[in-house]
């Protein structure tokens, strides 16, 4: 079963957790992402010369939007990044290719430096620096695009890593001698600089490993989410009395006399642009609450380990020795419907409900779902394509074996608004087009009032005893107590 890098590479699960690293899947991304600030809040030196190396080079991209004339030659080598997907981290739904950090990044990136970053290193408020701040005033720029960036930005101490864990415990027949572009900056050329690496090496790329410890799922620890969320804890941070009252009376004159939620967070936005030191207090609590980071990082790690690797293997091994589950002679349809009753057992009986969670609120994102679902999709001869799009828009995934063997997934959530109308209309679209013998409708739901609903919705449209259509159950208070281990 090559599912889990200790597969691929013969290298006991043990060894590599006394290491101190993540076992990746090397069949699909795993939803956890490298957070800057764990290298911050960290007590390792290495660490936090990382950090220091990071803000090092933002001063040194602020400097050179200050100059001015940026040519787009400048933009792509200084301020565009591509995603090193090679870590098997992230948000990637089928494989490991991510988008990156495009032109629109950069452009964004340069003209926020001067003012968002014009303190870096003379801060006031803060203990440090934080690239975290630009999601803070940016819309669009997100977790993915500061994991990103800061990937880029410690790709060395990475590569570093893996190679000493290479030499350590891999075969050298699995490894390549490598040179891997952009592995470091060179602050006195302005270049970035070609390094040689002993990696491992699988299906005609190299493999990155990283540390547990600078990993975390859902949300960096400083980021805007929160900033909205407690926005009115920021402004009762604020020691200077006068500067207080002051945001609070401009905040309270942006709002309607029954505000929305929607009409909040706008006059919170408006606030910040005034005020923008509020950013400033509002990363200092975080800096001051940093303890709490580790904690829900490690907890976060831990669960993604359970469900994903240990779970998850155990349910596999178990099939692999007792069942015909992974049988060739099956069509698609019997295949794709066993793998979704598979996700359904997981998710209902398993502990994998708690994957769609964070701080006990359901996050409600269909992302989750699809990863969960490729990592079964193993040891099978039939293509997987996930986003397909054979002419009347994308479908979740479709499984074929040739052209005459198709079968549909799509996936939604109870919650979709739109939930009606794609159960009547849009699988079966999605598989005229494709010319799929059958399509599978999976849906998930959080609650018994999202649970009634469907009912009512397939009560409607005659389809309560429709063999093609499976509900999952992530309620928990339907779930046994106790944690996912």
């Amino acid at each position: 079963m090559n599912l889990y890098f200790t597969d691929v590479f013969d290298v006991d699960p043990e060894t590599l957790d006394s290491y101190g690293a993540f076992n990746i899947s090397l069949v699909n991304d795993l939803p956890l992402f490298i957070d800057p600030f764990l290298l911050f809040n960290s007590d390792r030196p290495e660490y936090q010369a990382l950090h220091n190396n990071i803000i090092q080079y933002l001063r040194f991209l602020r400097d050179r939007a200050v100059d001015g004339n940026l040519s787009e030659g400048h933009l792509r080598a200084w301020f565009m990044f591509s995603e090193v997907k090679q870590n098997w981290l992230g948000f990637s739904l089928v494989g490991n290719s991510g988008s990156g950090l495009g032109l629109d990044f950069a452009r964004a990136l340069c003209s926020n430096l001067e003012s968002l970053f014009s303190n870096f290193g003379n801060e006031r408020i803060t203990k440090d620096s934080h690239l975290e701040k630009l999601c803070l005033v940016r819309d669009g720029v997100g977790k993915d695009n500061i994991s990103d960036f800061t990937t880029n930005l410690i790709k060395d101490y990475l590569l570093e890593y893996t190679q000493e864990f290479v030499s350590k415990f891999i075969d050298p027949d699995k490894c390549r001698n490598l040179p891997i572009g952009r592995a470091s900056f060179n602050f006195d050329t302005r270049s970035w600089v070609t390094k040689n690496y002993l990696l491992p090496y699988h299906e005609n790329d190299f493999v990155i490993i990283t540390p547990k410890d600078i990993l975390t799922k859902d949300d960096t620890w400083i980021n805007k989410s929160d900033l909205v969320k407690d926005f009115n804890d920021v402004v009762d941070a604020i020691p200077n009395n006068a500067l207080r009252a002051q945001i609070n009376d401009y905040f309270y004159r942006m709002l309607p006399e029954e505000p929305r939620r929607p009409e909040i967070t706008e006059a919170i936005g408006k606030a910040l642009r005034k005020y923008p030191e509020l950013v400033d207090f509002f990363i200092r609590l975080k800096e001051d609450h940093g303890d709490e980071a580790v904690s829900i990082s490690k907890q976060n790690v831990k669960d993604v380990e359970t469900l994903y690797i240990r779970q998850l293997s155990e349910f596999i091994h178990t099939l692999i020795g007792t069942s015909d589950f992974y049988r060739t002679g099956a069509d698609t349809y019997e295949e794709t419907k066993a793998r979704v009753f598979f996700l359904k057992d997981v998710i209902e009986n398993k502990g994998g409900h708690k994957l769609f969670f964070s701080h006990g609120e359901p996050i409600r994102r269909e992302s989750d779902l699809h990863i969960l679902f490729r990592l079964t999709w193993f040891a099978t001869p039939s293509d997987v394509s996930r986003e397909v799009n054979d002419g009347r828009g994308p479908v979740d995934f479709k499984i074929s074996r040739g052209s005459f063997d198709k079968s549909l997934v799509e996936f939604k959530l109870a919650k979709n608004s739109q939930l009606r109308r794609n159960l009547e209309k849009q699988a079966e679209i999605y598989q005229k087009a494709s010319d799929a013998r059958s399509a599978l409708k999976v849906i998930l739901f959080f609650s018994e009032e999202e649970y009634e609903k469907i009912l009512k919705i397939l009560r409607d449209l005659k389809f309560e005893n429709n063999p093609n259509v499976i509900l999952i159950d992530a309620n928990p208070d339907t779930k046994p107590s106790g944690s996912l281990a």
